[in-house]
């Protein structure tokens, strides 16, 4: 009953914080970046696959024909998977991304909440971390990609995690396993993070409880680290192919750019935050926590570094009982838990030294020692788990303050409303959607072939325009020509100023061998004089180009034949 009460809360919360986005899933979308569009082709792609041909899961219609284009960025096979229902009743490929949205907000809010409750017993404390923590104003610079939306994954491995180091059972480490793959499979970066959390919370809890020795605790956390290899592996058998034949991989230098500076940990897009902004000058990026989180989660750091205590199977009660009077450190009879509060703050240490990234030194030597960072590019990142882990520092602070205040009850509903008063950003900056051209439901009725969608961007900057290329082809599914992602194929940088200019002889040449059957161009895109030129080559090459669509600004050609 608990939960399903969690869950309907963190619902209507995240419906709150998100407004109005609950209320328009079909027709809104972060179509203002590049960034946006890949977002939304991304996760209508895995759901498309999976319910239509998951055999070619990772054949993504992008940068035709190369194989696994999938895994030229973030798979996203969490985001995907969660949107199945809403892209199956819809085919709508912005309701599919905004339920996942939703989803990530609610799910992430249940994941802090079951996590502080597991460690402090407390209802009030876990209800308010849950909040700070699941509409934190990192989340809120992070809209537009999806996965860095997914933080559920964070907590609820954590939770895991402690369940084992509670209790090490094969149960236990398999489901510890399994949420490991949910957080890797949703977002990279996070299982990446999580990973890490996992294995210093595997060392710190041996060395605080003497377990170096316990053939239970090693054994079980081995099961789960292999059932989570193995899961993981055939989505990871992708990207080292990926790797291994185009020699893609992050170098040090490019994570310098980021890399976090003090001015983030004090950069946030919150009403309550912005007067702050001016006085910040630059920054290069958002990782602020918000006051409430930074001071109550301060507050319970300084008191885990003085040795406070948590029951470990001690019942909820109310913030008198004696439960409570064991996490603010006086005598009770149940066994406690002394490691819990300063294994967060020393979480909260490193992850902050690592979002400073090769500069401040810790993340140079985990690059250098770990494989799988030389496939990231963003240390700043890592401001996320200090955020979680001030978040559930933040609870031990509210307990010590619930002990001194004459109505407890009413001191929790105080900082709850604070807590949603403060990271407040809405309306959520998501715009309104304009309707698919017609040339694309056109195109959709034709026999099946290759796309080339112009006008072709050539310059590198520009190369994520073609992302609304991405996002439209939802609305058919052929193979494109065109494509963006964190790898872009070396033959695409340079056939791309050739085929800037189509149709002419050299871009025809380009396309017969991958067979492109069709071409849509938009109009609105090119400047007067492009646009007169294109003219005058549609003319040239007629006899090779058969109009289907020429109405509006977005016109439909099917190629017909090849020039010699």
């Amino acid at each position: 009953m608990e939960a399903v009460v969690v869950l309907v809360g963190a619902v209507v919360l995240t419906a709150l914080m998100t407004y109005p986005l609950a209320f328009k899933l079909s027709g809104v979308g972060r179509i203002d970046s590049g960034d946006g569009q890949l977002s939304i082709w991304n996760v209508a792609w895995v759901a498309h696959a999976i319910i239509d041909s998951p055999a070619r899961l990772y054949q993504a219609n992008i940068f035709h024909p190369h194989a696994d284009t999938l895994a030229y960025s973030e798979s996203n096979i969490g985001a995907g998977s969660l949107a199945l229902p809403a892209y199956w009743l819809t085919r709508n490929p912005y309701f599919a991304h905004n339920v996942v949205v939703l989803l990530a907000f609610t799910l992430s809010a249940a994941g802090a909440y079951f996590l502080v409750k597991h460690l402090t017993r407390h209802r009030g404390a876990a209800a308010v971390a849950a909040i700070a923590f699941a509409y934190c104003p990192y989340v809120f610079a992070r809209t537009a990609h999806i996965q860095l939306l997914m933080t559920a994954g964070l907590p609820f491995s954590l939770l895991a995690f402690h369940r084992v180091a509670d209790s090490p059972t094969a149960g236990r480490a398999i489901v510890l396993g399994l949420v490991l793959v949910a957080q890797a499979l949703s977002c990279a970066y996070y299982g990446v993070f999580v990973s890490c959390a996992v294995a210093l919370g595997a060392l710190y809890y041996a060395c605080d409880r003497g377990r170096w020795r316990d053939r239970r605790y090693w054994t079980a956390l081995t099961l789960a680290a292999l059932v989570a290899i193995w899961a993981v592996l055939p989505f990871l058998m992708p990207y080292v192919r990926l790797q291994r034949e185009s020699g893609f991989v992050r170098t040090i230098d490019e994570t310098l750019a980021y890399s976090a500076d003090w001015r983030a940990y004090f950069a946030s897009a919150a009403w309550a935050h912005q007067w702050m902004l001016p006085w910040l000058g630059t920054w290069n990026d958002v990782l602020f926590p918000g006051f409430l989180t930074t001071l109550l989660g301060g507050f319970g750091f300084a008191l885990a570094v003085a040795g406070s205590r948590t029951p470990v199977h001690a019942p909820a009660r109310e913030p008198d009982d004696e439960a409570t009077a064991a996490l603010l450190g006086r005598p009770f009879s149940s066994p406690v838990d002394v490691a819990w509060p300063r294994f967060y703050a020393l979480m909260a240490v490193l992850a902050a030294w690592m979002s400073f990234g090769p500069r401040a030194g810790l993340y140079k030597v985990a690059y250098h020692l770990l494989p799988v960072f030389d496939f990231l590019r963003a240390p700043a990142r890592f401001g996320v788990l200090v955020a979680l882990a001030l978040t559930v520092l933040m609870a031990l602070g509210i307990l010590r303050l619930a002990e001194r205040s004459r109505s407890s009850g009413r001191l929790f509903v105080l900082l709850a409303i604070a807590a949603v008063a403060e990271l407040a950003t809405l309306p959520l900056g998501f715009r309104e959607v304009q309707p698919l051209p017609e040339a694309y439901r056109t195109l959709a009725t034709l026999r099946r072939g290759p796309v080339i969608e112009l006008p072709f961007y050539y310059n590198p900057i520009d190369f994520h325009r073609h992302t609304l290329y991405m996002l439209n082809s939802t609305g058919h599914w052929f193979p494109l020509i065109n494509g963006y992602s964190d790898h872009i194929p070396p033959d695409f940088r340079e056939m791309a100023i050739h085929l800037s200019s189509f149709p002419t002889l050299e871009s025809f040449r380009i396309l017969a061998p991958r067979g492109t059957r069709y071409a849509i161009f938009h109009l609105n895109l090119y400047d007067t004089r492009s646009r007169l030129r294109l003219m005058q080559r549609l003319d040239q090459y007629q006899p090779f180009l058969r109009p289907i669509f020429r109405q509006g600004d977005v016109w439909l050609y099917e190629i017909v034949d090849w020039p010699r």
